[in-house]
C-alpha cells in the first residue's frame, strides 16, 4: 500500500528533475544565444569564444564541488526540509535572474551566476540521502532510493528536449531559465507543503505507517531531536567507506569520459557531429533512464524473495554497470569511420548499463550508517564531483590530434582500467552492512557493538505491534 514514504520518495524525484533541468540547460542555451540564427533570431545573440562558452558550461561544478560538505553538515544542524526548500529556491532564483544579468555583464555574469547554482545545488544531494535515511524502512531502502533517483534520467532526458522546444518558440533562449526557474518554485511549493524531515512531524501519515517506519528503523527515544556527534576518525579510517569514496570517484571518471570524450571521439575520428541530431544525443539518456527502472525491478525482485543479500545485490548490479561499459569503451575506440551505427549502438549501451550505479554503490552510504548518510554523501560528491575537473584536463594531454584513433584509445583503456580496478576493490572491501560507528552512542561506548545488518520489519510483526 501507498503511504507517506512514498510522497517523500516522489518529492525526492521531483527535486532532482527540477534541479537537473537548472543544471543541464545551460548547453542548449549557449548554442542558442551564440548562434540564435539556428533557433529564435528575434533574441540578441553574443559572440563568445570557444574558451568563453567552455567557462560557462563548467562553472556550475565550481560551486557545486565546495558545498557538498556543508550540505551533510546543515541537514543534521537545521533539518532537511528547510536546508532543501532553500536551496532549491535559491537554485530557481539562479535561473531567473540569468536573462538579464547576461544582458548585463554577458559571458562573465553568466559564469558567476551558475557558479551560485552550484553552491545552492550542491547542498541538495547530501540531504536527499539523509532523508531516506530517516523515511525508508530498511526492506524498502534500496527501492524508494533507486526511485527517487531515476529524477537524475529523467532531468536529463527532458533539459534536453523542452530546452530545445522553448529556445526555438515564442519565448526564446531566455525562456529556458524562466521555464527552469518556474519548475524550480513549484517544486519548492510541493517541498513546504509535504515533506517532513521525519514521519513523527508529517502531519499527513497514519500511525500504522508511522510505528512501522520507526519500528524498523531501531533508534533511540530521543533520535529525531538529538545531534549525533560524527565520528570523524571511524569514518576516515572504515575500509568499507574507503572502498566506496574510491568506488564512487571512478564512477564519476567513467560517466564524464562516456558523457563528455566519446562525442568528441565520434567528432572527430568517425565524423558524426552528433550534437547537432537530437534523436542520437537524447538515445544514450533515454538508455539510462529505461535502464534504471530495469535494474530497480530486478533488485526489488532478489531483494523480496530473498534470493540474494542486499550486499550482493550492490555488487552485482555494480558490476554490471561498470565492466559492460569498460568493455564497450574499449570496443568504441577500435570503430572506424564506416562503423557509425555499431558506434551509436555502443554508446547507448554503455550509457544504459552504467545506470546501475545508483543502486550498485550510490546508496551505500545509507547502507553503511543511516545517521550519518548526509555527511558521507557529502564527502563522497565533493571528491566524485572534484573528477570531471581533472578528465578532460588529462584527456586533453593525451589527445592532441583529434583524428587520431590511437590517442583516443588510450583516453578509453585508461577509464576501462579504472572502471575494472576500483569494482574489484569494490567487491573485495565493500558491504552493505551498518557500520559500528552508525550507532548513536558510538563515541560515548568504550566497546561499540559489532556492526549488524539492518532489522526487516515484515508485515505480520507490523500487524502484531498495532493489535497489541
Amino acid at each position: 500500500m501507498l503511504g507517506v514514504r512514498h510522497l517523500q520518495a516522489l518529492l525526492i524525484f521531483i527535486t532532482i528533475t527540477s534541479v537537473y533541468i537548472g543544471r543541464l540547460n545551460v548547453g542548449v542555451s549557449v548554442v542558442a544565444m551564440t548562434n540564435a540564427e539556428s533557433t529564435n533570431p528575434n533574441f540578441p545573440e553574443y559572440d563568445w569564444t570557444t574558451a568563453e562558452k567552455s567557462y560557462v558550461l563548467s562553472s556550475f561544478y565550481w560551486g557545486y564541488v565546495i558545498t557538498q560538505f556543508l550540505g551533510g553538515y546543515l541537514c543534521k544542524q537545521f533539518g532537511v526540509k528547510s536546508v532543501m526548500f532553500w536551496a532549491t529556491f535559491a537554485s530557481g532564483v539562479c535561473s531567473g535572474v540569468t536573462p538579464p544579468l547576461i544582458a548585463w555583464g554577458g559571458w562573465g555574469a553568466y559564469c558567476g551566476i551558475r557558479v551560485l547554482m552550484g553552491c545552492a545545488q550542491g547542498l541538495i544531494f547530501p540531504c536527499i540521502h539523509q532523508h531516506l535515511a530517516r523515511w525508508s524502512p530498511p526492506e524498502e531502502r534500496n527501492r524508494l532510493g533507486a526511485l527517487s533517483h531515476t529524477g537524475i534520467e529523467c532531468g536529463n532526458v527532458l533539459s534536453m528536449f523542452v530546452s530545445g522546444m522553448i529556445a526555438n518558440g515564442p519565448m526564446g533562449w531566455p525562456g529556458i531559465s524562466y521555464i527552469s526557474a518556474a519548475v524550480a518554485f513549484a517544486c519548492c511549493i510541493l517541498w513546504y507543503l509535504f515533506a517532513s524531515n521525519n514521519a513523527t512531524e508529517s502531519r499527513f501519515i497514519g500511525d500504522a505507517e508511522k510505528h512501522y517506519i520507526e519500528s524498523s528503523l531501531q533508534h533511540g527515544a530521543n533520535y529525531h531531536k538529538a545531534i549525533i556527534p560524527i565520528p570523524w576518525r571511524a569514518i576516515w579510517t572504515s575500509v568499507p567507506f574507503l572502498a566506496l569514496l574510491v568506488t564512487r570517484c571512478a564512477e564519476s571518471w567513467g560517466l564524464s569520459t562516456l558523457q563528455a570524450e566519446i562525442p568528441a571521439y565520434m567528432n572527430g575520428v568517425l565524423m558524426m557531429n552528433i550534437k547537432d541530431n537530437a534523436l542520437f544525443s537524447a538515445l544514450p539518456f533515454l538508455a539510462m533512464w529505461a535502464m534504471s527502472y530495469v535494474y530497480l525491478i530486478s533488485a526489488d525482485v532478489l531483494l523480496t524473495k530473498k534470493w540474494l543479500s542486499l550486499t550482493a545485490i550492490r555488487k552485482t548490479i555494480n558490476s554490471f554497470a561498470f565492466w559492460v561499459p569498460a568493455v564497450t569503451l574499449i570496443g568504441i575506440g577500435f570503430l572506424d569511420v564506416d562503423q557509425k551505427t555499431l558506434a551509436i549502438v555502443l554508446m547507448t549501451l554503455s550509457v544504459g548499463f552504467n545506470s546501475g550505479a545508483t543502486i550498485g554503490s550510490s546508496l551505500n552510504s545509507i547502507d553503511l550508517s543511516p545517521n550519518h548518510a548526509s555527511i558521507l554523501m557529502g564527502i563522497i560528491n565533493t571528491a566524485a564531483n572534484a573528477v570531471p575537473i581533472i578528465t578532460p584536463l588529462v584527456a586533453g594531454a593525451i589527445v592532441t590530434d583529434d583524428h587520431d584513433r590511437t590517442q583516443w584509445q588510450i583516453v578509453f583503456i585508461i577509464s576501462a582500467v579504472i572502471f575494472f580496478v576500483f569494482n574489484c576493490i569494490y567487491l573485495a572491501f565493500g558491504t552493505a552492512v551498518s557500520q559500528p560507528w552508525d550507532a548513536e552512542d558510538f563515541l560515548l561506548a568504550p566497546q561499540p557493538e559489532l556492526a549488524k545488518t539492518p532489522a526487516i520489519t515484515t508485515k505480520s510483526d507490523v500487524k502484531k505491534s498495532i493489535s497489541s
